[in-house]
């Protein structure tokens, strides 16, 4: 009779355990942070995005921030950076992108290890014309290679201070170091070095643009290439039939070399998307 009583007894006190430990397990995980559960996933939207053959919409993945014809919106900068310092969060909410003041003649150096070591997790360069251009764009935003690194070209010159970028990240000083590299040169980094389309030259250089080592992508800009190729009105005419037509030179391109592109201006995302470009900065419909 004792043996019949004890065995309930016992399968009762059984059960109350193991749902004693599934609630603190749940509760464990519930609290632990987020950046722990998904410590191996992407940073950068906008590549996981093109990596999973979809757009990247403005808002919803990503916001550019444009210093070139805006230089006091800093503060704004500043302030957007510091709204993506989320307490235990995987990633920032949104990918924050900059395009700096300084066309790709001039020396933008300093200005681009400022702005990523604030947090920005892609440069986009104005007026590009040259493979050359590019090419120091990437070095701007690499740190120098260190012993038994895979990727060591193009050489970088980045200099070490990432503090404020390692809180909008949300990561080590040493994970920040491993992540903070262009894509797709180095599959695993979460930057972004982007080259504005906008003048005749790089339009008619797009080819041999696209296979600069560390390029991360490209950005049209259909009234400044309106203006480069000489068909204004006289102002910006960014819906000429010459900017099309070097619209789709550049989506072509963009398709033949499986490379990301985006256009600077209200699209059909679907429409564009056929053409070769999954970038879109300002809300499409």
């Amino acid at each position: 009779m004792i043996s019949k009583i004890s065995r309930p007894t016992l399968s009762r006190r059984h059960i109350a355990w193991a749902m004693s430990i599934a609630v603190a397990i749940g509760a464990l995980l519930a609290s632990w942070p987020a950046a722990q559960q998904n410590s191996d996933g992407r940073l950068n939207k906008i590549i996981e995005q093109f990596e999973s053959g979809e757009a990247a919409l403005a808002n919803d993945h990503w916001r550019i921030t444009s210093l070139e014809h805006n230089p006091f919106l800093v503060d704004d900068l500043e302030a957007f950076l510091n709204e993506l310092e989320e307490e235990d969060a995987a990633r920032p909410r949104l990918t924050p992108i900059v395009r700096i003041p300084h066309e790709a003649d001039q020396d933008f150096h300093h200005v681009v290890k400022q702005i990523l070591d604030a947090g920005a997790m892609g440069i986009v360069l104005p007026q590009v014309r040259t493979a050359d251009e590019v090419t120091k764009l990437v070095r701007a935003m690499r740190y120098p290679p260190q012993r038994g690194a895979k990727f060591p070209e193009p050489r970088g010159r980045r200099g070490w201070g990432p503090t404020a970028a390692t809180r909008v990240w949300n990561v080590t000083a040493d994970e920040y170091a491993r992540k903070a590299d262009v894509w797709p040169l180095n599959p695993d980094g979460e930057l972004l070095a982007i080259a504005m389309v906008e003048t005749r030259e790089i339009v008619e250089n797009i080819d041999e643009i696209l296979q600069v080592p560390g390029l991360g992508g490209v950005l049209i800009g259909p009234s400044d290439l309106s203006l480069s190729l000489g068909v204004g009105t006289p102002a910006a005419n960014p819906t000429a039939p010459e900017v099309e037509e070097a619209i789709q030179t550049v989506g072509d391109a963009c398709k033949r070399h499986n490379a990301l592109c985006g256009i600077y201006t209200r699209s059909d995302v679907e429409a564009r998307g056929e053409q070769g470009f999954s970038l879109f900065p300002i809300p499409a419909y």
